[in-house]
């Protein structure tokens, strides 16, 4: 029986890195046909898998039977690496563990499982284009949110921008006020001593009463 977990020590990457993706996308292949034997570090290397999870791929009947050298070792070959490419596939898809494994031993048991094949996969793209469906609603919720933030941001800096330039026209106007009355304090202080001294004059010029 499958089950749905990955080995606990060999967690599958969700995400193959990048030489593993170019093999997919490209068709291309590390080494040409004839010398295609990898070993399982190798495979590991390429596809981001762990040694154990290939060898727990190969336990539960995802993976076809491996090669092996003379010494037992394990010898992947061009075609295995195209399989775990699509098992890669399938994997992003959401698709169960369980159906990865009834679709490989589907395509080990002929062409005369075409249809049920065709069924499976049928099922799994109408899986991943509602999964599409529901990403692009979380989408537009999303860029709906940072919208409404953005434009919060927008209206808090132009509010602090008036408030800064109204708080200037104050200070400014208040400066003004403050240098007007000063102005006029100093001219009234200056008439009021040009008075006193023409007065004190006035007095000396006077001529004195017997």
């Amino acid at each position: 029986m499958v089950t749905e977990s990955t080995p606990e020590s060999a967690p599958v990457s969700a995400s193959p890195p990048t030489p593993f993706a170019s093999l997919s996308a490209s068709g291309s292949h590390p080494r040409p046909a004839g010398e295609d034997r990898y070993t399982i570090s190798e495979v590991a290397a390429l596809t981001g898998l762990t040694a154990h999870t290939l060898r727990w791929y190969e336990r539960i009947g995802l993976m076809p039977h491996v090669d092996r050298s003379h010494t037992g070792q394990r010898r992947f070959s061009n075609r295995d690496l195209d399989w775990l490419a699509l098992v890669g596939k399938l994997r992003l898809t959401g698709m169960p563990v369980a159906d990865m494994v009834r679709y490989a031993h589907l395509v080990r048991e002929g062409e005369h499982t075409f249809e049920a094949r065709k069924e499976l996969l049928e099922r799994t793209r109408r899986d991943v284009i509602a999964r599409i469906a529901e990403l692009q609603d979380t989408l537009a919720v999303l860029d709906c949110k940072i919208g409404f933030y953005a434009d919060s941001a927008d209206s808090a800096d132009s509010a602090e921008n008036t408030a800064n330039t109204a708080n200037t026209e104050n200070t400014a106007n208040t400066e003004n006020t403050v240098n007007t009355e000063n102005t006029a304090n100093t001219e009234i202080a200056d008439g009021a001593d040009n008075t006193a001294r023409a007065s004190d004059t006035d007095a000396r010029r006077a001529p004195e009463r017997v």
